[in-house]
């Protein structure tokens, strides 16, 4: 597939950035003297070996390996770990979660409420932090909070902030727009599962063993004999992708290789607005990439041009 022009990708010369409220997210806590096992039992990645320093991405699967819900997870002290989820994945994942304490020593709550959480992105991040480069997946304390570096979108830095409610935080900031945030979001390449996608995709089918989501070194987790089997044996025949479409499509749309429309060759991961087209995320198959022609759409004829991913497929794991 033959790429669109990308300059409405580009952002101002003049963009600065700045922070804004993330309500589409919510924060569950796992506190206890087994919180980290029990979290290292039911996750993609290693929480085993998780430092203070580092943050993970990880998904929560089925026994089929299908993603139930996607955390960027961090360590506020030995005992206490804040996972941060979709807000409509919140409540199913936590009732899930908890069926599976039974006898370990750990609390499952939402502290949603009890936080405040930001999104952090631009120069006014680098700038506020001091630092010339920032590294994904990585957890330090900041203004009385917490701050997550994630991947980059459009080359710009971004993080999360986290702090309490009567924390002034990052309040000096310049305002960022929540739209914003979302575009970017979506142009990092990296989806989060929501209430739209739940159960649809194993790991790799959204690209987590490319972006540190997955660790193929831990021991079990549900779902992680089907995850390793598609990573070592070739069985991984959907990826991740970003495109871009005049139209507006929404999580959960399936897309269809022109001229077959009887069967999805993909499906819409994640999407925002931007620069009055929408950006998006979809899962499609392989094969429906390779031909220099080939046309997806969804099924009411809305077609989408493929945009380069911001980072490479790993091969070597």
């Amino acid at each position: 597939m033959t790429h669109p022009n990308l300059e409405n990708l580009h952002l101002p010369n003049d963009f600065v950035g700045g922070a804004c409220d993330l309500p589409h997210l919510s924060i569950l806590q796992a506190e206890g003297p087994d919180a980290v096992s029990f979290l290292h039992n039911q996750l993609t990645h290693d929480f085993a070996l998780l430092q203070p320093d580092q943050a993970r991405l990880c998904g929560y699967c089925s026994a089929k390996g299908r993603m139930l819900a996607s955390f960027v997870g961090f360590k506020r002290s030995p005992e206490q770990i804040l996972l941060i989820c979709s807000s409509d994945l919140a409540a199913a994942t936590l009732k899930r979660l908890t069926m599976f304490v039974l006898r370990a020593k750990v609390r499952l709550t939402d502290v949603t409420a009890q936080f405040s959480l930001k999104g952090w992105v631009g120069p006014a991040l680098m700038q506020a932090i001091h630092t010339p480069a920032l590294t994904a997946w990585q957890h330090r304390s900041y203004e009385g909070g917490d701050l997550i570096t994630l991947y980059p979108a459009l080359g710009q830095p971004r993080a999360l902030w986290l702090g309490t409610p009567a924390h002034p935080g990052l309040a000096a900031l310049p305002s960022l727009s929540l739209s914003d945030w979302l575009g970017l979001e979506v142009l990092s390449g990296i989806a989060q599962v929501q209430a739209a996608t739940a159960d649809a995709f194993v790991p790799q089918m959204l690209n987590y063993e490319s972006v540190d989501g997955v660790s193929f070194k831990k021991g079990c987790y549900p779902g992680q004999e089907v995850v390793a089997r598609s990573q070592f044996r070739g069985a991984i025949k959907r990826r991740a992708h970003l495109f871009m479409s005049h139209e507006p499509l929404v999580a959960g749309s399936e897309l269809f290789l022109l001229p077959d429309t009887s069967q999805p060759a993909g499906i819409v991961a994640q999407s925002a607005p931007w620069s009055g087209r929408t950006v998006l995320i979809a899962s499609v198959q392989t094969s429906a990439l390779d031909a220099t022609e080939s046309v997806l759409q969804d099924s009411q004829g809305h077609r989408v041009s493929p945009i380069p991913l911001p980072y490479e497929l790993r091969h070597d794991l």
